[in-house]
């Protein structure tokens, strides 16, 4: 089954790429994996200060990840599967890619302005070497009002 993988944070342009993979996971029979990433904190506190930190923010992640599926679940039919990591965003998806064959296609949103964002920046400069093609979507992309289709 081809599967998009979908890097999601609280942004505009991660539900943009969300909406996109969904429809093209309709369009092929295929499923969505929703990635959603978690910063290594970088503070200098007592361990169990230090992870509950880390916990209330992959928390927050994962209430995210649940928001956004179960909004792709009603608009597309599609139930995502949801991953939520911690760590270097650039270490984690390319990690992913290598362990995860079934992945069709990176999607990623990027922002509005000069700098697309530290994950399109990074990936698109790797694009050739990467084992799927990369979906950069922007912002306000929205299929429904565009003339062409991808």
């Amino acid at each position: 089954m081809r599967t998009f993988l979908v890097v999601i944070d609280e942004s505009e342009e991660a539900r943009s790429a969300l909406r996109f993979a969904a429809r093209r996971a309709v369009s092929v029979d295929g499923a969505v994996h929703i990635l959603a990433l978690v910063a290594q904190q970088n503070v200098s506190a007592f361990g169990g200060v230090q992870a509950t930190i880390e916990q209330e923010a992959r928390d927050r992640a994962e209430m995210l990840a649940h928001g956004v599926a179960g909004n792709l679940l009603a608009e597309s039919g599609i139930m995502p599967t949801i991953s939520v990591k911690i760590g270097n965003g650039q270490k984690i998806v390319t990690e992913f890619l290598d362990t995860h064959p079934e992945v069709a296609a990176l999607v990623l949103g990027a922002a509005k302005g000069s700098n697309p964002g530290p994950l399109v920046t990074h990936f698109s400069s790797a694009a050739g070497t990467l084992p799927c093609p990369l979906y950069v979507i922007p912002t306000e992309y929205d299929e429904k009002h565009s003339d062409h289709t991808v």
